[in-house]
């Protein structure tokens, strides 16, 4: 309940007519995973995972963690229990296979991408290291790992300490990083302490994927609740809308 995505959790759980859990909330019993109820234990057959996955199972990731469940990642091995996130699926996020898919696109499939990515420099490369050196005032900078928008550098915003701590961390450690253009991000009125006030927004579509794709109406809304940020992340103080879809 701590998690600053919480609302959104237990929001989901409604909607999805599913319980919402905690890692105190399961267990593990003859390589089968199973939740405490009031009535004595129920049979869990798939999971939507929100943790990460060093904090899943103590027995064979972080032995420190009491957020997981001792003994589920044997479950999953064993295909007793599905897992969504599947663990190591966290790769798919790394901002550095963000900047790579337009040549993994070319590469095997032949084709451009239909939608362009923001212009990327991968700083593991010589020539996007030396640009983002030279134009750190211009650029957000961003840790290829990282989510939640931690370790974001917005160039145009920044100190001359934190350009010169950022240019630190490149020299160092190079491949750790990314570099963007700053994008300006649309404003939408928003209710803060009681007064209406601008702040930056992004919007994040969903799209279902089967033997066709479909968009689906709507989205999420993502607001950067802090006055002139551009950081959206709920986990830096950001918050969410409600996005309508209006019949034309």
């Amino acid at each position: 309940m701590f998690n600053s995505a919480y609302f959104e959790h237990v929001f989901l759980a409604r909607e999805m007519g599913v319980p919402l859990v905690e890692g105190s909330d399961l267990f593990v019993e003859d390589d089968r995973v199973w939740m405490r109820t009031t009535a004595g234990k129920a049979p869990v057959h798939a999971i939507y995972r929100r943790i990460d996955d060093a904090f899943l199972d103590p027995q064979v990731f972080n032995p420190e963690s009491l957020l997981g469940v001792p003994g589920i990642f044997g479950a999953y091995a064993k295909g007793n229990v599905g897992l969504a996130n599947a663990v190591g699926t966290g790769c798919s996020d790394d901002k550095a296979v963000y900047a790579y898919m337009p040549r993994i696109i070319r590469y095997y499939l032949s084709e451009d991408p239909i939608l362009d990515n923001v212009d990327t420099h991968i700083c593991r490369e010589r020539e996007g290291l030396a640009y983002t050196l030279a134009n750190l005032e211009n650029l957000v900078v961003k840790p290829v790992g990282e989510s939640g928008g931690y370790g974001i550098v917005i160039g145009p915003r920044a100190s001359r300490e934190e350009i010169e701590d950022i240019r630190a961390k490149l020299l160092a450690d190079p491949a750790n990083f990314i570099s963007q253009p700053m994008i300006d991000l649309s404003v939408c009125p928003t209710l803060i302490d009681g007064m209406i006030e601008p702040r930056h927004v992004d919007l994040r579509p969903f799209v279902v994927t089967g033997q066709s794709s479909w968009v689906l109406p709507g989205g999420l809304t993502r607001v950067a609740l802090r006055r002139g940020s551009l950081i959206v992340n709920s986990s830096q103080g950001g918050g969410s809308k409600d996005t309508w879809v209006l019949e034309a």
